[in-house]
């Protein structure tokens, strides 16, 4: 017989048809497969993967990490038991980042009710677009914007689930673009003057790779200056709004921070309204990390005025540990201008004469079509610990941070680069041999050079992990985040000194 690809379409419609009495997957073998698969994954990740005496990294360099993965794909399948060692051998190779000495990045630790979340969400595969095939979460998700919007100050608006942050300060300055030219939606770019978006320098690079994205374009970008310790200063973002209409240029939107990344400074947002109004500019807070310092009643502060935005963006797979990814862009707005500015009326999905409310069917309002169930893990988490439980979470994280610099500054060859003002702990370790020699010719360059090899040898040796960066003209500093649940006094002693041990005979 011809191999199938040879034949016509008809010959292959009147082809036998194969025996269609039994499904194509084993129920049977494929449970008793999740069950073991299950269970490596609780012992290699939720076990070992949060135990102080096994490693944050098991570190490959990338030729044997493939060999040892086995990574190509085949014509035939393989059996059950050779899957299982794969699956042990992903869980094993992984960065372990709930392990309470993971302070990498800005997502760390476990929750457990939210992770049980997450398995759920996976399990019932669904879309969150209609109210039909995700009438739970249309509801969820709903309420759990509600939630957020109050804790900013909103008893009104609206909100979406977005894939990450970077996403959410998109849809901001879509949002702003559209409600100041909303012909920009049917005739494009050609019909809008040159315009204009100002952050300060330590924003996320996000707020440029959207100028990029959207077509506003990079250089229309503008920086505003910020103080010594990050912040933007909002005399200076009037004097550049007025001399970017002095130069032809449409300001539309500011995009303030609340948590930078790397220094975790908070942009002084009651004073940044006063500008935006005066403007009439859309007013965007990137709180994607910052945000949950609404729990805190010790804390909230560092938000003041936020209410006064036109929308904020806020992580909550981040210091509140919901795990990647839960990100939300929350918004004043009454109007119904998230729908507005996406909707396309496909008739196929939100047809308008269905037997139940129409307006429970939210996917309009995405960019996206298939958009995944994100509430569900924040949910289960916020009605197992309760908006108190969150609060004490966000208030331990800030005791971990003082209690760190106060060992600092006991301790030789610690230098802040300033007093952190959220979680964020920036340091060089000046190692034995360049101490008192700061006057030294060579010694930016050669402090430049100590945190990439601490860095090496932790990752290599499996201790901990801390991410660095340069600074505009600051060279190589660490910069520990301090939040996961997980972590306790011993860790940030541990912390301190494996770097010491890491870096004293450089």
């Amino acid at each position: 017989m011809a191999h199938m690809s040879q034949l016509s379409y008809g010959e292959i419609m009147e082809a036998p048809l194969r025996d269609l009495s039994e499904p194509l997957i084993d129920h049977e073998e494929g449970q008793l497969f999740l069950n073991e698969a299950f269970n490596i994954i609780v012992e290699e990740v939720l076990c070992k993967g949060t135990d102080v005496k096994h490693k944050v990294c098991e570190w490959k360099e990338p030729d044997e990490l493939a060999l040892l993965l086995d990574l190509e794909l085949r014509e035939a399948g393989e059996p059950q038991d050779r899957l299982l060692h794969r699956v042990r051998d992903v869980a094993k190779y992984s960065i372990k980042t709930s392990h309470p000495r993971f302070f990498n990045q800005q997502f760390a630790g476990v929750d457990y009710h939210s992770l049980a979340g997450r398995f759920l969400t996976e399990a019932l595969n669904t879309n969150l677009f209609t109210y039909e095939v995700a009438p739970v979460f249309v509801l969820m998700e709903g309420e759990v914007l509600r939630a957020l919007r109050q804790l900013v100050g909103w008893t009104e608006g609206d909100g979406i689930f977005c894939p990450g942050g970077s996403t959410s300060n998109m849809y901001a300055m879509n949002l702003a673009r559209y409600r100041l030219f909303p012909q920009i939606k049917s005739q494009g770019l050609w019909s809008l003057p040159r315009l204009a978006i100002f952050t300060s320098p330590e924003s996320h690079y996000s707020v440029k790779k959207g100028a990029a994205f959207l077509g506003v374009g990079t250089d229309n970008v503008i920086l505003v200056k910020v103080d010594n310790g990050g912040r933007m200063i909002p005399e200076d973002l009037d004097e550049k709004i007025e001399l970017s209409k002095s130069q032809g240029a449409v300001p539309f939107l500011v995009s303030c921070t609340s948590g930078t990344t790397v220094q975790g400074a908070f942009d002084p947002l009651d004073r940044i309204a006063d500008v935006c109004d005066k403007h009439k500019l859309w007013m965007h807070v990137d709180a994607a990390w910052g945000g949950s310092v609404l729990f805190s009643k010790t804390h909230k502060h560092l938000m003041k005025g936020v209410e006064r935005a036109n929308s904020v963006a806020w992580n909550p797979h981040k210091m509140l540990v919901a795990g990647l990814q839960c990100s939300a862009l929350l918004l004043k707005d009454t109007t119904n201008l998230l729908k507005q500015c996406h909707s396309t009326n496909a008739s196929y999905l939100f047809q308008q004469d269905k037997f139940y409310d129409v307006n429970l069917d939210i996917g309009d309002k995405s960019v996206q079509c298939s958009r995944k169930v994100d509430c569900l893990k924040l949910w289960l988490m916020w009605k197992a610990v309760g908006s108190t439980g969150l609060e004490q979470r966000v208030d331990k994280a800030f005791l971990h941070v003082r209690y760190l610099v106060e060992q600092m500054k006991k301790r030789p060859g610690f230098q802040l680069l300033s007093m952190p003002e959220f979680v964020n702990v920036c340091f060089w370790f000046i190692p034995p041999c360049l101490r008192g020699k700061e006057g030294n010719a060579d010694y930016q360059n050669r402090l430049a050079k100590v945190a990439p090899i601490i860095k090496e040898r932790m990752m290599k040796q499996g201790t901990m992990m801390v991410g660095y960066q340069p600074l505009g003209n600051k060279v190589n500093f660490f910069r520990v985040t301090v939040f996961s649940p997980l972590v306790s006094q011993k860790d940030m002693d541990f912390f301190l000194d494996e770097i010491e041990r890491l870096g004293n005979d450089l």
